[in-house]
């Protein structure tokens, strides 16, 4: 896996969670050394901060687009 500097945002939303699996899949792999672990464990701490502000900040849009109401969706009724 290409290393990104721990300094570096991703360019996007889907590209932090890509580089987060890859993370996540490496480190569940049992094949890091304990350095290797903690230096990945804190790059997904910064992805997984950077995913929650994107996440956010796309909720705070959608409120504002909705002004503000969050609307219940209607259940479907059965047809049996």
């Amino acid at each position: 896996m290409a290393r990104t500097d721990k300094h570096t945002l991703p360019k996007d939303f889907e590209s932090a969670i890509q580089e987060l699996e890859a993370l996540v899949s490496e480190m569940e792999s049992g094949r890091l050394n304990l350095e290797a672990a903690l230096a990945a464990y804190k790059r997904g701490s910064e992805l997984t901060a950077y995913c929650q502000k994107t996440l956010d900040a796309a909720d705070q849009q959608v409120k504002v687009l909705d002004g503000g109401l969050l609307k219940d969706l209607p259940l479907e009724e059965d047809d049996d």
